[in-house]
């Protein structure tokens, strides 16, 4: 038998969750997934994500979209 630690299960929801919304600003910004990737880590959205998993899966994924499109921009960031 296998034995999972915690912080496996926590990095593999924060991995997960981050490719949701990497997929969904690729969508929204008409990028492919690896182009998101490298724009949301450029305005540190990775970094925001990692740290503030615990309150942002908390959120509607919509809501939770928004507070990193929102973040990014404060960052920088150009795209609507």
């Amino acid at each position: 038998m296998i034995e999972v630690k915690v912080n496996d299960n926590i990095f593999r929801d924060k991995a997960e969750y981050l490719m949701c919304l990497i997929t969904r600003y690729a969508k929204e910004h008409s990028m492919n997934d690896q182009q998101a990737y490298r724009y949301i880590k450029q305005y540190d959205g990775v970094k925001l994500v990692d740290e503030f998993y615990d309150v942002l899966h908390t959120l509607s994924f919509d809501d939770a979209y928004e507070s990193l499109s929102k973040f990014i921009k404060r960052k920088g960031g150009e795209l609507e």
